[in-house]
């Protein structure tokens, strides 16, 4: 008889632990880079399935032609913020698959803004018009191993050019386009 309600009550704490709320994680950091740039973030949990993303980074441009002596290259630094809602947390559970480090599928609204502060350049007095974009996006983040990442998203938005500040007539709009293919490594 003791076996019996020793085995019951095990089988209770199993399907309690089970039952809790999936969540994204409190706080992540990481670094991330792709084909054109080089990025460290922080994801802060603001509920279970929303995080905010905060980054900093260089945001690469690469040019040539006919008027150019060489090919161009500009590291130009770039500051986002984007809250990103984790909308497959509680399928990805029941998969049996990872969530650790905020690993699934997310939409999210990427803001980010290029300040004219400095640029790196293989070209002499170079300068940027600073802009802010902000861009619906669907994306997903996976894990590779305990530490690195891989994340890809697609988003299109708006795109404003503070063009006056620059010395231009008038400032402009345009459509972003935000098409992100990163690695990254998350510490933990």
């Amino acid at each position: 008889m003791n076996k019996i309600i020793l085995t019951l009550i095990c089988c209770g704490l199993t399907t309690i632990a089970k039952s809790q709320n999936t969540s994204v994680e409190k706080s992540t950091f990481g670094v991330q880079t792709g084909f054109l740039g080089v990025w460290g973030h922080n994801e802060s949990k603001l509920s279970n399935q929303i995080a905010l993303r905060t980054e900093i980074g260089f945001d690469t441009g690469i040019w040539a032609g006919s008027f150019y002596d060489k090919t161009g290259v500009i590291l130009v630094p770039v500051i986002t913020m984007e809250p990103r809602w984790y909308y497959n947390l509680n399928k990805r559970v029941k998969k049996e698959r990872r969530i650790d480090g905020n690993s699934g599928n997310f939409i999210s609204l990427k803001t980010s803004y290029h300040p004219d502060w400095f640029v790196i350049s293989n070209y002499d007095n170079m300068s940027i018009v600073s802009d802010i974009s902000i861009v619906p996006t669907w994306g997903i983040r996976r894990n590779i191993g305990n530490h690195f990442t891989y994340e890809t998203g697609i988003g299109i938005g708006y795109l404003y050019y503070f063009a006056k500040d620059a010395g231009y007539a008038e400032n402009k709009s345009d459509v972003a386009v935000n098409l992100h293919l990163r690695i990254g490594y998350r510490f933990k």
